[in-house]
């Protein structure tokens, strides 16, 4: 059982770790060789320049301007300056909704603390419950007497946890309403100010049956006319477009080497660029590189156009797919929310997503496939979950060494170091418990994948909520009931039946000293690891270093990339539920989720000045109609 010093020693390394991030962060932002690793939504604006192009070559690398240095912190106050509205027009409505979660949850839990820790902490720490308990080996520490199981039982003091509870739960509610309000209010102001899109006025329909007097075209449009005729405009049938998909991108690619072997010509413009002919350009006959790429160029645009003319001749490259456009929004929620036909398997329909919210390998999928897969899914989530209790039982036998030192005496050395202890019980459990997560978020995606959702919100959307149910059933409830058996095992053993929920009733309270050195290792120290972009720094630098030939490349390079919402939002509502379970409970855990949600606050509102965002409500006035191909998209603006 993790003691206060295991909490602080716990709380020195993970506040160690953070601000070497956020100093780490600050001297190689204002480098100007990371300067587009850092600001990279600025460059893509057009309102930034590379520093790195103009001046000595020492000041491209470093700065030696010392003033900077002084400055290192600033980017603090002005994650804080841009208002909401400006904030919205810069990222987009949905980094702002994300942002305000944040402050939800200070607003929540921080008159929460302050009550509970001016009412129910003195009438914890004045009870002796702890000492009276008639149960066999239960562990605790002097932290333990600030939750409710010091309070002895029958007590009459339970009263102030059971009307504290109704008051958390009632202020909850109020503050969850009016932010419904204030978040509703903005959806509707940021929706009345935005251009039409044509994904509003389209919707996709999926399964079209096949008709042996009718192509799929003909009998979309038939099918639609009859029976949506005053609403009906246009449709536009989804290709397989494979050959297509490398033609478009081998033409992709000749551009670009055409761009590169311009770029160095109009540096040198005594010598016209040459290149060998042979594999890699490392043998063969050596001819005139722009030349070359051009005459590639024209023959690969010959062959796109050849290959989109037999495509659409060609009936077997249809899908049984199309986009539907209808003349008002209300024509199309009345087509995207109801059954056409009889038959539940055909005419799907539903919203036609952004064209860059579209995940088009999945598009092509059929009805019965996406049920079996879903189901496969479904079974495969079950028994990962089930499965990852293990790990969560190891993972609690290092938070609970104590209670398991007489089942392995070989740990008794460890037990008797007070460094090693302090440092088992109250830093490595939690620090063990994020590595086995690290993967999981991706492991879900790749799921939500193979399930055939068609959009890329569709898809982060199920793998959050798979990832919270994980959460809620391994983390939260795992730990807690692992961790009570461990600690509780001889009672367990000897008790009856009946006096089993006792037990646990007891012990359930003083698992929060597990959940606090878990949220200051992933909730402070990996906070402040998001800000510090190691990834991005990384791949930025070697893909400059070995790939980028020009600009473009460049860009592609330092792609800023999305806040994950899949693995972000359900590491929120896991605070939420382990802040409200545990206010009544065991107070002392509030002030780490409340640093929590501040320090997150404050990082968040940073990345998203830095990383693009997601892309629901984003105005997008082209219509885009896509060629399916397997994993690739061809798309031809209109």
């Amino acid at each position: 059982m993790a003691t206060l010093a295991d909490i602080g020693l716990a709380a020195a390394i993970n506040i160690l770790s953070a601000l070497i991030f956020l100093l780490l962060f600050a001297i190689l932002r204002i480098q100007p060789f990371n300067d587009r690793v850092y600001f990279p939504k600025w460059y893509l604006k057009g309102v930034r320049s590379s520093p790195v192009n103009s001046g000595a070559f020492v000041s491209k690398i470093m700065n030696l301007d010392f003033r900077s240095y002084v400055r290192f912190l600033n980017w603090m106050p002005d994650a804080l300056k841009m208002p909401e509205p400006e904030l919205i027009d810069h990222a987009g409505l949905d980094s702002a909704v994300y942002l305000r979660i944040y402050l939800i949850g200070l607003k929540i839990f921080g008159p929460i603390a302050l009550l509970s820790w001016s009412i129910l902490v003195p009438v914890n720490w004045t009870s002796d419950g702890l000492q009276l308990a008639k149960l066999r080996n239960v562990t605790s520490s002097n932290i333990d007497k600030l939750s409710i199981s010091n309070v002895e039982r029958g007590s009459d003091r339970f009263w102030a946890h059971l009307v504290m509870a109704y008051a958390f739960t009632f202020w909850t509610c109020y503050v969850l309403m009016k932010e419904y309000e204030k978040i509703a209010a903005m959806r509707l102001s940021f929706l009345q100010s935005e251009k039409r899109r044509a994904d509003q006025f389209t919707v996709l329909v999926r399964n079209v049956p096949p008709d042996s007097d009718e192509s799929i075209s003909e009998n979309v449009q038939h099918f639609f006319l009859v029976n949506h005729p005053d609403h009906y405009l246009t449709h536009q049938v989804v290709y397989n477009a494979n050959e297509l998909a490398k033609l478009v991108e081998d033409k992709k690619k000749m551009q670009n080497w055409l761009d590169y072997y311009q770029l160095k010509y109009t540096r040198n413009k005594e010598q016209r660029p040459r290149v060998k002919m042979g594999f890699l350009g490392l043998w063969g006959k050596k001819v005139d590189a722009m030349d070359h790429y051009t005459a590639e160029i024209e023959k690969l645009s010959e062959q796109i156009m050849e290959e989109r003319k037999r495509i659409k001749k060609d009936d077997k490259s249809v899908m049984q797919a199309a986009f539907v456009s209808f003349k008002t929004r209300w024509g199309a929620a009345v087509c995207a929310q109801t059954q056409q036909t009889k038959n539940p398997t055909e005419w799907l329909t539903e919203w036609a997503p952004e064209a860059r919210e579209m995940y088009w390998p999945n598009l092509a999928m059929p009805y019965v496939s996406l049920t079996v897969r879903r189901f496969v899914m479904h079974i495969a989530f079950f028994f990962l979950t089930f499965f990852f209790i293990i790990p969560i039982a190891f993972v609690q036998s290092l938070a609970s060494i104590e209670g398991i030192e007489k089942s392995a005496p070989f740990l008794s050395p460890i037990v008797k170091n007070k460094l090693m202890k302090s440092l088992i019980q109250g830093f490595l459990p939690g620090i063990v418990l994020k590595l086995f997560l690290i993967f999981l978020p991706t492991i879900l995606m790749i799921m939500s994948k193979f399930e055939g959702f068609i959009s890329i919100s569709s898809l982060e959307r199920r793998a959050a909520f798979r990832y919270y149910i994980f959460n809620l059933v391994n983390v939260f409830l795992g730990s807690v009931i692992t961790g009570s058996a461990f600690e509780q095992l001889d009672s367990f053993l000897k008790q009856s039946a009946n006096d089993i929920p006792r037990t646990v009733g007891v012990a359930i309270p003083i698992k929060a000293t597990f959940f606090i050195t878990y949220i200051m290792v992933d909730g402070w120290a990996g906070v402040a690891g998001e800000i510090f972009r190691l990834k991005p720094l990384v791949i930025f630098h070697l893909k400059n270093f070995f790939f980028v030939k020009t600009e473009k490349d460049r860009e592609e390079a330092m792609d800023p990339g999305q806040i994950d919402f899949y693995a972000t939002e359900p590491r929120i509502q896991l605070y939420f539920l382990l802040g409200l379970v545990y206010a009544p409970v065991t107070p002392v855990l509030l002030p780490f989720i409340i640093f929590f949600f501040g320090f997150a606050y404050l990082v968040f509102r940073h990345q998203v000045k830095t990383k693009e965002t997601n892309s629901l409500l984003l105005s997008n006035n082209k219509v885009t109609f896509g060629f399916y191909a397997d994993h690739k998209c061809v798309q031809s603006e209109v």
